[in-house]
């Protein structure tokens, strides 16, 4: 979990630094965040309890009953991830894919290369353009969620959240 979460990190990091400066390293870090993403799709399914989907994907109703009491500053303590992180991951892992199998369609109509090159994308330029910005710029907005998610949690559960994702221990009680 942790190998996905900081290699996406740092893959979307990479796509979207190099995006204007290095096309090759843009598309290579692309494929490879989209790689690593169907890894993570695949271990929602098959991995570790805390990884799985059926233990994170809650309700729309649960997941606003959090998101209310983050609000009222008495948020209920998950082991693993709370409603509003597991529906910020379906989010993230969309938006993912979405970007990343955009760019594959618009490498194809831009240069005629890649899987589909021998498409006839190319009628469809400027909307798969328009579908690689927006889902960046909601990429961009999600990981700002994200991140205000994560602080806010570690504030108000006294849990440093970011610290578990990188050592993988979040102890049973809460200090």
């Amino acid at each position: 979990m942790r190998l996905f979460h900081w290699g996406a990190v740092i893959t979307f990091a990479i796509c979207y630094f190099t995006q204007e400066q290095s096309y090759e390293n843009h598309l290579l870090s692309g494929y490879i965040l989209l790689g690593i993403t169907f890894i993570r799709i695949l271990w929602g399914f098959v991995g570790s309890s805390y990884a799985r989907f059926s233990d994170f994907i809650y309700t729309p109703k649960k997941i606003l009953c959090h998101l209310r009491s983050l609000l009222n500053c008495h948020p209920r303590r998950y082991l693993g991830h709370n409603p509003a992180g597991g529906a910020m991951i379906i989010l993230l892992l969309f938006a993912i894919i979405t970007i990343t199998l955009s760019g594959i369609a618009l490498d194809a109509a831009e240069n005629r290369a890649g899987p589909l090159g021998d498409s006839s994308l190319f009628q469809y330029l400027s909307t798969l353009q328009m579908i690689h910005n927006i889902s960046t710029n909601i990429t961009l907005a999600l990981i700002a969620i994200h991140l205000l998610g994560v602080a806010t949690t570690s504030l108000l559960s006294k849990e440093n959240l970011t610290r578990a994702m990188i050592t993988g221990n979040k102890p049973r009680e809460p200090k």
